[in-house]
């Protein structure tokens, strides 16, 4: 493995030797290189330098263009406006870098310099509840980041961290004891939907007897406190809740095809030993204080519409813990035991204060040191009307019915696109396509904002669609078919020929893949990758239209053409595999 400098980085690294050299004191500004319309490249740092140095900026502009080393990736460089640099690097560096990345298996991209202890916090269903539309952008949002950090070389641990603890678990083991067959089924393994229906069935038969029979209320009352003292039966039972959970949560996982396994649970229970130790430590350190018998941490800056302090609750008067306390236990976990770096809670934007006074109470306890946590908050899905998405009853949407639905409205367009095909490549298509589809559609949106889910829009062949980019992918795959028909099989590159325009524009964005992943990374921001990707579809869409390749003018054009394809098809398929979507050889 080899890392390839983009072109952009050479370029400006040229850039800022020649500013050195022409004025000394700049040693260290930064030219700001970003790619341009006018040009390749346009460099517009001589503007607030000149100001800094109290000079003119146009002659600074024109000192550097002096100094500017002869050879190299430059083909032209021209001063316009009041002061800024315009690039054009030649046709034989972009091939040149091109061949580069496709020689090497990770296209050029380098490892992480610095690899880190990473914890991915994302999920976070509750046992005994199904998954709704809710869940989606956690889940899928935390897989994309878990994939893109693990490809540059950090230590990922993810975590799950469920909700598997509390009171409402004292209702369903009372009644799971006194209806002991609730959960019973035929082997060890069965479909999630099974599951679910089970799971179901008790929580609503629980709840209505909860509601209905004082005594049962009672009786189901003092199974938590048997849970929380760890006795035996009603820890089995919690626990065949648990499994059976985890069932239909696997079942969810292998839909949308995430990374998530049973390896990455670890739900609120498994703090509940340290609870306790936790709250004293908070409280003898003055961090938590009691008030009306809870003992809560106050914050300054955290009021609520009465202007009384609103206070992070530990441990309730009744001496029972909530989420916090579990939240702060992992923390420090996570911290002291795993050596995370890093912890990123892919969490909704309705938990920011939560999370804001969580971590500013670990902080006061000395269990996070300042910047390793940060809570990723993300937008609400939506229906066509602008409202939070719910189904026509105005129930949330089970997650599991919503992919159903992904997936046999792009049976329809794969079958539609190939009718040659057996159903059974039909089923195997429509299920990455449908899936992938909604995927992309949450990825490609920045992770903050909320956005219109529309299986019509999404599933389409045109715009800004996974299936659009997997469309893409398999018109390659084609090309390359016909190639290999027609004994055409050599990528080669030939940097000595001249690039049509739309080859330019192509070559230069695939040069741009690893500058992508690394800002991607940096911001956790998965759109990022997405945005790179369409907009690289769309390049090849160009270029698929204006250079033939199997029919080019010389055998050494259809050589470089056939390059210029591999390599787009390695960095669509390579990063789709980084959002968690599939790539179909044939579509």
């Amino acid at each position: 493995m080899s890392s390839v400098p983009a072109l952009a980085t050479v370029v400006n690294q040229r850039l800022a030797a020649a500013l050195e050299a022409a004025r000394p004191e700049a040693a260290g500004a930064d030219p700001l290189l970003r790619r341009s319309d006018r040009a390749d490249f346009q460099a517009n740092g001589m503007l607030a330098l000149a100001k800094r140095l109290k000079a003119n900026p146009r002659e600074l502009a024109t000192d550097v263009v002096a100094a500017v080393a002869s050879g190299g990736p430059v083909r032209d460089i021209e001063v316009s406006g009041p002061g800024f640099l315009n690039i054009t690097v030649t046709d034989e560096a972009i091939t040149a870098n091109l061949a580069a990345r496709a020689a090497d298996d990770r296209l050029g991209v380098p490892y992480t310099a610095h690899p880190s202890t990473m914890i991915i916090e994302y999920s976070q269903p509750n046992v005994a509840k199904e998954m709704h539309v809710g869940h989606l952008r956690s889940t899928v949002i935390g897989d994309a980041l878990v994939r893109l950090m693990e490809y540059r070389g950090e230590k990922v641990i993810r975590r799950n961290h469920i909700g598997d603890w509390g009171t409402q678990f004292g209702m369903l083991i009372q009644y799971l004891i006194e209806h002991p067959h609730e959960l019973d089924h035929q082997g060890g393994t069965e479909a999630g939907e099974a599951a679910i229906s089970r799971l179901n069935h008790l929580y609503r038969a629980s709840r209505a007897v909860f509601d209905s029979d004082p005594e049962f209320k009672e009786r189901a009352r003092r199974r938590v406190v048997e849970l929380q003292a760890g006795e035996k039966e009603t820890l089995e039972l919690w626990q065949k809740i648990v499994d059976e959970s985890k069932l239909y949560f696997n079942a969810v996982y292998d839909r949308l095809d995430v990374l998530l396994t049973d390896d990455d649970v670890v739900g609120e229970s498994a703090y509940n030993d340290d609870l306790a130790t936790l709250a004293a430590e908070l409280e003898e350190s003055g961090v938590a204080v009691r008030s009306d018998g809870a003992l809560c941490v106050f914050f300054d800056d955290v009021k609520g519409p009465d202007d009384r302090p609103v206070p992070l609750i530990v441990q309730k008067a009744d001496g029972g813990f909530g989420y916090a306390a579990t939240d702060l236990a992992a923390v420090r976990n996570r911290v002291r035991v795993l050596g995370a770096d890093t912890m990123l809670y892919i969490v909704d934007a309705r938990q920011s204060l939560h999370f804001k006074m969580v971590f500013e109470t670990a902080r006061r306890a000395g269990w996070l040191p300042d910047g390793v946590a940060h809570h990723l908050p993300f937008g609400s899905v939506l229906g066509k009307d602008g409202k939070p998405f719910k189904t026509r009853a105005g129930e949330t949407v089970r997650l599991m019915d919503l992919l159903d639905e992904a997936v046999e409205r792009a049976g329809t367009v794969v079958r539609e696109k190939a009718p040659e095909l057996a159903d059974a490549e039909v089923a195997e298509r429509a299920g990455q396509v449908g899936i992938g589809a909604v995927k992309y559609a949450d990825l490609s949106t920045s992770r903050s904002r909320d956005y219109v889910f529309d299986l019509d829009r999404m599933v389409s062949l045109n715009g800004d669609t996974s299936v659009y980019l997997q469309y893409a992918y398999a018109r390659i795959q084609s090309i390359l078919r016909r190639g290999r028909e027609q004994g055409v099989t050599r990528a080669v590159a030939h940097p000595e020929l001249p690039l049509a325009p739309a080859e330019r524009a192509l070559g230069l964005h695939l040069d741009e893949f690893g500058q992508t992943l690394e800002e991607a990374a940096r911001t956790y921001e998965p759109h990022r990758l997405a945005g790179y990707l369409y907009a690289l579809a769309s390049h090849y869409a160009t270029f698929y239209e204006n250079c033939p390749v199997l029919k080019a003018e010389t055998p050494e054009t259809v050589e470089n053409r056939l390059l210029l394809c591999e390599l787009t098809a390695r960095t669509l398929h390579q990063g789709m595999a980084l959002l968690g979507i599939r790539t179909p050889e044939r579509l």
